[in-house]
């Protein structure tokens, strides 16, 4: 028995392969740097969410509508890589993590360059509290 779903595994092999296509197959001058994320799969195995990020953000709707109406062109060189009962219909999604990631990463930072210059203030503080005593 496999460790985990088959649906995880044909969302596996349908990231790898959609990237593939994206990048060999699919010829579209406006299509920028883009990167599949990840796949899910339905349990039926009907349909399939394919999450995309892509390096330029002020393309990403113009990405995605190039990449929905390619969706069909995608589907069947799928069909021709990847042998199962059924190809499930693909659906294109921005991913959200990666903005998100880089959002908590800058706060973050911010924190911790706040909480390195407020310790700098307490050490200058300090000293100068001990300058004054000897006085």
């Amino acid at each position: 028995m496999h460790p985990y779903k088959r649906s995880a595994r044909i969302g596996d092999l349908i990231k790898e392969e959609v990237a593939d296509i994206i990048m060999h197959k699919l010829k579209d001058p406006r299509l920028g740097f883009i990167t599949v994320t990840d796949a899910r799969v339905s349990d039926d195995l009907k349909h399939a969410k394919i999450y995309i990020s892509v390096l330029e953000s002020a393309k990403k709707d113009e990405t995605l509508k190039i990449l929905t109406s390619s969706a069909g062109f995608i589907r069947s060189e799928l069909a021709k890589r990847v042998k199962i009962k059924f190809i499930p219909q693909l659906v294109f999604k921005f991913d959200e993590s990666i903005e998100y990631g880089a959002k908590i990463d800058k706060m973050l930072n911010e924190i911790k360059s706040s909480s390195t210059s407020s310790t700098n203030d307490d050490e200058n503080f300090t000293q100068a509290s001990e300058i004054n005593k000897d006085k």
